[in-house]
């Protein structure tokens, strides 16, 4: 990674107002809206079952576990992550032998499969335990897509970047996680609102997961379209490509992947409070705040989420990646605990102003995220090395955050006890922040 290194294609400076010129920035432009579509497609689905799960699946495919049952149906959430890893593996050995560009069409497919069967699968009250297995079952298959679908995307994006633009290119499918996050929001809301809070937790839960059908056919369009990474073509012109990518990302990279881990835990455990489910079913459950009006509070709050991605994104590329870390997570760290007590308040304001504020460090965290990846990597190991650090990441941050939260709440009678959790995680974060040498004016070059 270091400034020796012969700069890739991508970076490959053109004189302006040439033909070349423009065919590049339109090529960019295809890159940033095919990951920014397929992202937005992939978590939509990823994050429409956590928000359905904590409202309506522990009834109806957890009922006879009584009062376990809420918990049970957060956890399915959780178990998916299990299987990220694996994903990562799968996925990237695919990424740096044969291309980014076929990993993002080969996820994309297998999550938006796995979540139009959720959206026809028979409830425990006509099948049994065989109803809760095959949940499961559905939830892992969208793990080990997950798993894949960032780094192909987040490495298609970057490696497309033009000199000094990594993070605002990487921010595109960041953005795909907020704005996904949204879409579900909003079509859970306009489903409830038209078929009404009973009908939807009886059937028309269904129909934010086929509406996944259409989504995909839109996302897997968009994708076809765009060129692989001008870095893996390098690297296949100089037959250079790894045949063993995770034995060597193993070997000589391991340290670096559990450290690009270390900085997204922080985020994830925090940033599943909202896309989790957890914000949403503790104040309609436990406060009885309606259903729609706390979504629209959700809705602004991943609206802010997708601007602070850019922002901390366009800032990464000025001030270097680190230093952003460092200030989204010290923000949080500092924020979480009135946050939370604005949570446990009941009201709607409360809740709107917690998830709202939260939203902003979660940003700042997650916009440079894809180019410090990048840059951490070597090339022809690096699709391998980032989907792992991200999977990695996302077991021991996001996985049961909710979960945990859900289990502290009722441990303690409170909400605010989730608070020193998260803060222990931001502060894990923080640490690690301090750590990573800023490599943003390096080149992302195989040699």
């Amino acid at each position: 990674m270091g400034a020796n290194r012969t700069p890739e294609l991508a970076e490959t400076a053109v004189p302006a107002g040439t033909g070349a010129t423009s065919g590049m920035n339109a090529e960019r432009r295809r890159v940033a809206f095919a990951t920014l579509v397929g992202t937005t497609v992939e978590w939509y689905d990823f994050l429409v079952y956590a928000q359905i799960a904590a409202l309506v699946f522990g009834e109806l495919f957890f009922s006879g576990l009584g009062q376990w049952s809420q918990l049970t149906a957060l956890a399915t959430t959780g178990v998916s992550f299990i299987f990220r890893p694996l994903g990562a593996i799968l996925s990237g050995y695919l990424g740096d032998r044969f291309g980014r560009r076929i990993v993002l069409v080969l996820t994309l497919g297998l999550m938006g499969l796995a979540t139009t069967l959720v959206g026809l699968l028979p409830t425990a009250a006509s099948i049994g335990i065989a109803a809760p297995i095959l949940l499961i079952a559905l939830r892992c298959l969208q793990g080990l897509s997950a798993g894949g679908e960032w780094g192909g995307a987040a490495m298609l994006a970057v490696e497309h970047a033009g000199p000094g633009r990594r993070g605002r290119m990487g921010a595109f499918p960041q953005m795909g996680m907020p704005l996904g996050m949204m879409l579900a929001i909003i079509v859970m809301a306009v489903v409830n609102a038209v078929v009404g809070k009973e009908a939807f937790d009886d059937w028309g839960w269904r129909i934010p997961f086929l509406l996944s059908v259409v989504l995909v056919l839109v996302g897997h369009f968009v994708r076809s379209r765009v060129a692989e990474s001008p870095v893996f073509a390098q690297l296949e012109e100089a037959h250079a490509t790894a045949k063993t990518p995770l034995r060597e990302l193993v070997r000589h990279n391991f340290g670096t992947v559990l450290t690009a881990a270390g900085t997204v835990v922080g985020n994830m455990a925090a940033g599943y409070m909202i896309v989790g489910g957890f914000a949403l079913a503790y104040s309609t459950k436990t406060h009885g705040l309606e259903r729609n009006d706390v979504l629209v509070w959700l809705v602004a709050a991943t609206a802010v989420w997708i601007a602070c991605t850019y922002i901390g994104a366009w800032w990464s590329d000025r001030a270097g990646r680190p230093i952003v870390y460092r200030v989204g997570y010290t923000m949080l760290f500092v924020m979480l605990l009135p946050q939370f007590w604005l949570l446990s308040s009941g009201t709607l304001l409360g809740t709107g102003l917690a998830v709202v504020t939260l939203a902003i460090p979660l940003g700042l965290t997650y916009g440079p995220q894809s180019a410090l990846f990048a840059e951490m990597f070597p090339a022809k190991i690096r699709l391998s090395g980032v989907s792992l650090a991200y999977a990695v990441g996302a077991v021991f941050g996001g996985a049961f955050a909710p979960t945990i939260a859900e289990a502290l709440t009722k441990n303690f009678d409170s909400v605010m006890a989730v608070a020193p959790y998260l803060m222990v995680m931001a502060l894990v974060s923080l640490g690690v922040a301090f750590l990573i040498p800023d490599r943003s004016k390096e080149s992302l070059s195989s040699h």
